[in-house]
C-alpha cells in the first residue's frame, strides 16, 4: 500500500515538474500560480518519498545480514530502520493531505466589538493587541487599514500568515469586572473576528462597472485635511451589496486602494464559501472556519484561565497570552485539523 504511494508520489512530482518547465504556463497567471501551489506542496512529499526509499533499503541490507548470523548490533540497526520506515510513512500521509490553497496567502483581519457595550469596545482593542502582538513575535508583518470605535482591520504579511491566523476567526469572549463597574460585577463581553485570505487580481475578477465609488470628507481622527477634503472613499460591490469604506488616509487614492483590497478578500471569503457549499463541505465542522457567531474562546480574568472550546484546550496563562503568546492553542488546532483530514482522507 505505501510503496503503491511512494510510486504515485513520484509520478506526481515529475508531472509538477513538467508542468513548472512548460514556457506556456509564463503566459496564464492563474495557471502558473496553481503549478506552483501543487509543485511546492509535492515536493515536500518527494522528498520524503526519497527518504522512504533509503530507509527500507537500509532495512532489507540489515535483514539479510541477520540471516547469516546473530549480531546485536545488526539487530539494533534492524530495529532503527524499521522505526525510521514507520516514521517517514505517517510523515508521507500527513503531507498528502490537502492543504488548504490559501495557508501561504497574506490575510486581511476584521475585529469588531460585539455584546457588552462599552467594555465590548474596550475588549475588540485587546483582541487586536493581542493578534497583532502574535504576528509581530512571529516576525510577520502588520499593516493597520481602518481603526475606528471597536472596530479594528489591518493586514498580516508573510509565508504562511493565513495558515496560523485562520484558526483566530470567531467570537472571542471575555469575563471580567469592567474598569467602569464601581461594584466588582463580572461582565460577559465579545468581539467578533473575521480572517480574510487577502485575495490577487487573479483570485477574483471584479469588473469596475458594478462599483459605486463615493467620495466624502473625513471624520474624526486624521490631522490637519479632516473635514477639509474629500479623501474618504466608500465603494459598493452592486452584486452583492458588499460596502467597504476608508477614511484614515489623507489620500484618497490611498484609501481607494485599501478598499478596495477589503473588497476584494470579502468577495473571495464569499466565493469560497459558496463553492464549499456547493461541495457539500460544511466548513462551520470544521476547525478555523472562522464563522463570526461561532465561540472559539473564552478569557476569564478572575481565574487568568483561556479556554478554546474546538479543542476543549485550557491554559492558565491568561497575561502572556494577550501578551501574544497564542503558540500552543495554534499547534493544538493545527494538529486536530491534520487529524480530521486525515480521517476524511481514511474514509475517502
Amino acid at each position: 500500500m505505501i510503496e503503491q504511494l511512494v510510486d504515485q508520489i513520484e509520478a506526481r512530482f515529475a508531472d509538477a515538474q513538467r508542468e513548472m518547465s512548460d514556457p506556456d504556463i509564463f503566459g496564464d497567471r492563474q495557471r502558473a500560480a496553481a503549478a506552483g501551489r501543487n509543485y511546492r506542496q509535492l515536493e515536500a512529499a518527494a522528498k520524503l518519498a526519497e527518504a522512504w526509499r533509503r530507509a527500507v533499503d537500509d532495512e532489507a541490507g540489515a535483514r539479510e545480514l541477520l540471516e547469516e548470523g546473530e549480531d546485536p548490533e545488526l539487530r539494533e540497526m534492524l530495529a532503527a530502520a524499521r522505526a525510521e520506515i514507520e516514521r517517514i510513512e505517517q510523515e508521507i500521509r500527513l503531507a498528502l493531505v490537502e492543504r488548504d490553497p490559501n495557508d501561504d496567502k497574506n490575510v486581511i483581519v476584521e475585529i469588531r466589538a460585539g455584546a457588552g457595550g462599552d467594555e465590548a469596545s474596550i475588549w475588540a482593542g485587546d483582541v487586536f493587541r493581542m493578534l497583532t502582538r502574535y504576528a509581530e513575535r512571529l516576525g510577520l508583518t502588520v499593516e493597520t487599514l481602518e481603526v475606528g470605535e471597536g472596530s479594528y482591520t489591518f493586514a498580516i504579511k508573510g509565508a504562511g500568515a493565513y495558515s496560523i491566523f485562520k484558526f483566530e476567526g470567531g467570537t472571542h469572549r471575555v469575563q471580567r469586572v469592567p474598569a467602569t463597574e464601581s461594584q466588582g460585577r463580572i461582565h460577559t463581553s465579545t468581539a467578533t473576528v473575521a480572517v480574510l485570505p487577502e485575495a490577487e487580481d487573479v483570485d477574483v475578477d471584479i469588473d469596475l462597472n458594478d462599483l459605486q465609488i463615493d467620495v466624502y470628507r473625513s471624520s474624526g481622527p486624521g490631522g490637519q485635511s479632516v473635514n477639509t477634503t474629500d479623501s474618504a472613499v466608500r465603494i459598493t460591490h452592486k452584486p452583492s451589496g458588499v460596502v467597504v469604506s476608508m477614511q484614515d488616509e489623507k489620500s484618497q487614492l490611498q484609501n481607494r486602494e485599501r478598499a478596495m483590497r477589503v473588497l476584494r478578500a470579502r468577495l473571495y471569503e464569499r466565493a469560497l464559501a459558496e463553492q464549499q457549499a456547493e461541495l457539500a463541505a460544511d466548513r462551520r465542522s470544521q476547525v478555523g472556519s472562522g464563522e463570526r457567531a461561532e465561540k472559539i474562546r473564552t478569557y476569564n480574568y478572575a481565574e487568568r484561565r483561556v479556554k478554546d472550546h474546538r479543542v476543549n484546550l485550557l491554559l492558565h496563562n491568561l497575561d502572556e497570552i494577550l501578551e501574544g503568546q497564542l503558540d500552543e492553542f495554534t499547534a493544538a488546532l493545527q494538529a486536530d485539523e491534520k487529524r480530521r483530514a486525515l480521517e476524511l482522507q481514511a474514509t475517502a
